[in-house]
């Protein structure tokens, strides 16, 4: 007799219950804070109109294609009876490498939702914030005294609006975050909202949800939209957003930015798409629900989102903070923007409100890759899956909020998820072209669609898309890579941050003699040695050795004091950027392992189980 595990049985799958329900559940999964804050700070600091030349190039050529092949990858893999990523990869390429990247599309969304559900409550704080008329008496508190329509006006609303926010997102100290405040309970909430809903499933649960909080969350940008276009002299901000500046299309970085922009706001290389469209039957239509879905998401990015949040800054508060970054513009010139705006607290509330909804559409996508692939590759139940993914969330959602400073675990997460993004989509368009073969895998897209791709798709998926995502890589990883690895030196970081401190007193001292530049920076080294080495306090001249700065409001010490100080906080925040990525590093190669064992056994065995009942290539033998 064999001890041979038998193959498990094919279960009856769950599938979308209707075709608007997927659209609108990819949709949403990305749709986010990106589409209504990333987007128009890009664009405007990138060309205002002319930059829609790059971004409408980088959405034909680089976000269509990888979109049609995982939408297509993903029903293909869904035939194979797997709706994980690594499932889906290996059912395709049955080689080792074709587990490893199925296992960092599965990491991507994990560890994006340990910081993105923080992202979320920041959402709901300040919605419920505007509802209680928090900001009504912040501002008032602010603007005591102050002449209406001043300068001065702007200067203390945008000054309020930043210190609320580095108070209540925790972002002044590590561990703010953790004490008796708000915020901590409704990051709680947040992820009982997520798992009650991952709980009921795909079509019970993700659709259901989808069909209603998208449609709401289109009303309530269209509500907000029609207000910003009837307020006075708004064709000023409108100019501001969209004149063209056509001499920004000779800068590289502008076209590096618009294609980054249509990749990130997609979310392909997520891992996402192929669960999602794994749910599909094996004759829906990948190709117009592909357009639709990413339709929808322009739609929110260009129209809602290009239309309101700069224009409306660059009216009520002036250039500066129309150009702000995304935490910026979201958390510190939205709330400003309402304090201006007639009817400012009603909007505020429902404008963070559909940024909350915006936020929960996208984090539902990012539970569900990791419960599929718990069902699929060990046979746990949804309750069993979704209590791992609860504790291993909650261990890095909970990492987040404690080194908050800065945003610190944040922003280093973020960076490795997204050069992780694009390692993952690069492989998987030619584990599509090549492996598959782009004539065999565009045949296979075109099962059952309405209309069938352009003839020179494959040519495009073979070669263009590759190749400009391979750009994309280098150009955003020559960028990125230096600061990154410059930050996860202790050594480093507590070199500049000291020099830091001292080198704004020697500039004053040596500014009294009209120093130029050159020579300002022999002084600097002749006083504090070379940059490469720690600065020695008892080497330093008795003028600065004596100095004192000011740290707090009214507060000075000495200035070695300080920059001791500085030099100890800026290793601290190396040490832990070294940290976040090491337990990243750690957590893709204990997926990879996951991946191959599952892939060894049970996946394997369903795959060989659905080859045998019928041929998930169609006719083929």
């Amino acid at each position: 007799m064999s001890s041979q595990p038998a193959a498990p049985q094919l279960e009856t799958r769950e599938h979308w219950g209707s075709k608007i329900g997927v659209i609108l559940a990819v949709a949403g999964s990305a749709v986010g804070l990106g589409n209504f804050l990333r987007f128009p700070g890009v664009a405007v600091n990138n060309g205002g109109g002319a930059f829609m030349i790059p971004y409408i190039i980088s959405f034909l050529v680089l976000g269509i294609p990888i979109a049609w092949c995982e939408w297509t990858m993903g029903r293909l893999g869904g035939r194979f009876g797997q709706n994980n990523a690594p499932g889906i990869m290996y059912a395709l390429w049955r080689r080792a490498p074709a587990k490893a990247i199925g296992a960092m599309t599965l990491l991507i969304p994990v560890v994006i939702y340990m910081y993105y559900i923080l992202l979320e409550a920041w959402c709901l704080d300040y919605c419920l914030f505007f509802l209680k008329g928090g900001f009504s008496e912040l501002f008032g508190a602010a603007t005591t005294n102050i002449v209406a329509g001043s300068s001065e006006e702007v200067t203390a609303v945008v000054g309020a609006t930043s210190k609320h926010f580095v108070s209540t997102f925790g972002m002044g100290a590590h561990g703010d975050l953790m004490g008796d405040g708000g915020l901590f309970w409704l990051v709680v909430i947040c992820f009982l909202v997520n798992f009650a809903i991952i709980y009921r499933g795909v079509s019970r649960g993700i659709e259901v949800f989808c069909k209603w909080a998208m449609p709401a969350l289109i009303i309530c940008a269209v509500v907000i939209l029609v207000r910003v276009l009837t307020l006075p002299n708004i064709s000023t901000g409108l100019g501001f957003m969209w004149n063209p500046r056509w001499e920004k299309l000779l800068e590289p970085q502008v076209w590096l930015a618009a294609a980054g922009q249509i990749f990130f706001s997609l979310s392909v290389g997520f891992g996402l798409i192929l669960c999602y469209s794994s749910y599909l039957r094996k004759n829906d239509d990948v190709v117009l629900t592909a357009l639709s879905a990413s339709s929808t998401n322009e739609f929110c990015e260009v129209i809602l989102g290009g239309l309101i949040v700069v224009p409306t800054a660059f009216l009520f508060l002036g250039a500066a903070s129309a150009e702000a970054g995304t935490f910026g513009l979201g958390f510190i010139t939205i709330p400003a923007i309402m304090h201006f705006m007639p009817g400012g607290s009603f909007f505020g509330a429902l404008w963070f409100g559909l940024l909350f909804f915006a936020a929960v559409t996208s984090s539902l996508s990012m539970l569900q890759p990791a419960i599929a692939f718990l069902e699929d590759g060990f046979g746990l139940k949804r309750r069993g899956s979704m209590a791992i993914l609860g504790v291993v969330t909650a261990m890095g959602a909970t990492a987040t909020m404690y080194f908050s400073k800065n945003a610190l675990v944040l922003d280093h997460a973020d960076f490795w998820c997204n050069l992780m993004m694009i390692v993952a989509a690069t492989c998987q368009v030619l584990i599509f072209g090549w492996v598959i073969g782009a004539k065999r895998g565009v045949d296979e897209m075109n099962r059952g669609a309405d209309f069938r791709v352009p003839r020179f798709m494959p040519f495009v998926i073979r070669y263009v898309t590759p190749a400009f995502l391979i750009v994309i890589l280098g150009m955003w990883s020559y960028q990125k890579f230096p600061e990154y690895l410059a930050k996860m030196s202790p050594d480093r970081q507590a070199r500049a941050a000291e020099r830091g401190v001292y080198e704004p007193l020697v500039a004053t001292q040596m500014a009294a003699g009209e120093t130029d530049d050159e020579a300002l920076q022999v002084q600097m080294k002749e006083v504090l040695g070379a940059p490469d080495t720690r600065v020695n306090p008892e080497e330093l001249p008795d003028w600065l050795r004596t100095a004192t700065v000011e740290v707090a409001e009214g507060k000075r010490i000495a200035v070695t004091e300080a920059a001791s100080n500085a030099a100890s906080a800026a290793s601290a925040d190396a040490t832990i950027a070294r940290f976040v990525f090491v337990a990243i590093l750690g957590f893709l190669i204990f997926l990879i392992a996951l991946s191959d064992f599952a892939c060894r056994h049970r996946i394997r065995r369903t795959i060989e189980a659905a080859e045998s009942a019928e041929s998930p290539w169609g006719d083929e033998s």
